[in-house]
């Protein structure tokens, strides 16, 4: 199927919160027509502000309008999937269908749908500012094409890539997925320090989050790996070689490997308590 016959397919949503928001605003932004998408959204307030912010249609439950959908986004919370999918299943059987809802499995999702054209997304906050890591996974069901169409609706948040597993989603969740609020932990302390250092909170929070701007830049363009990047800056002896040893000295890394651990296996909990 080729993306022209997609532009003309429509394009349904299941909740209309922050991803949503943010795949919609990104599709929208790539030229998808506003009339092609529509949202279920049981909030008034949040049913208004779709449609001032983007134009698309909206719909307070799910009914027959979503028999033109080819595409339906789950971007609901993991504890009311399974309702919102009882109510929406009669209306979609035919289509492809999207999740990004965190920790529900795909045999959960497929067995509430009746369908087995599920895709599995964990994206990331990001997304929002179309910086976003989108993992990725498969049933065997979903053809090329479908995966394709995913992909062209995934790539105006960001990244993605694909796993052939989908335990690997759990990973992907502890990495990206609660990722930037560890970015968000470390810039705080370092604002939180400076402050105390007797910089002004302007000044430390322009250096700190400056800083992971421009280190991440530099880890994405540069050949080299991280490790070697970090080699180069901290000089045996100096001020950056103080910081790092005293890190290591405090076993921040594995602290860190623990800490990405105890997301992965919520990740799991989370499947195991909202799934099938």
């Amino acid at each position: 199927m080729s993306h022209a016959t997609h532009t003309s397919s429509t394009l349904a949503f299941i909740g209309g919160g922050n991803m949503a928001s943010a795949i919609i605003g990104g599709l929208i932004k790539q030229g998808t027509p506003a009339q092609h998408i529509v949202v279920v959204e049981p909030f008034a307030t949040a049913r208004e502000r779709l449609h001032t912010e983007f134009k698309v249609r909206t719909l307070e439950a799910a009914d027959a309008t979503l028999h033109e959908a080819g595409l339906v986004v789950w971007a609901v919370k993991p504890q009311t999937f399974k309702e919102a999918a009882e109510q929406v299943r009669a209306h979609c059987s035919h289509a492809l269908h999207l999740s990004v809802a965190a920790g529900i499995r795909s045999d959960s999702i497929a067995q509430w749908l009746g369908t087995e054209r599920v895709v599995r997304a964990m994206p990331n906050t990001p997304a929002l500012v179309g910086l976003g890591q989108t993992g990725l996974f498969a049933r065997p069901a979903v053809t090329p094409a479908d995966k394709q169409w995913i992909e062209q609706v995934v790539a105006t948040t960001g990244q993605y890539l694909w796993v052939n597993d989908e335990p690997l989603l759990d990973a992907v969740t502890a990495i990206s997925g609660s990722g930037p609020a560890y970015v968000f932990f470390f810039i705080e302390a370092m604002i939180d320090a400076g402050t105390k250092m007797g910089l002004t909170p302007a000044q430390a929070h322009q250096l700190a989050v400056g800083t992971f701007v421009g280190a991440s830049e530099l880890a994405r363009s540069a050949s080299e790996p991280p490790s070697v990047l970090r080699e180069r800056v901290t000089s045996k002896g100096g001020t950056t070689y103080a910081a790092i040893t005293s890190l290591q000295e405090a076993g921040v890394a594995s602290l860190f490997e623990a800490a990405l651990k105890a997301a992965e296996h919520r990740a799991k909990e989370l499947g195991d308590a909202f799934g099938a």
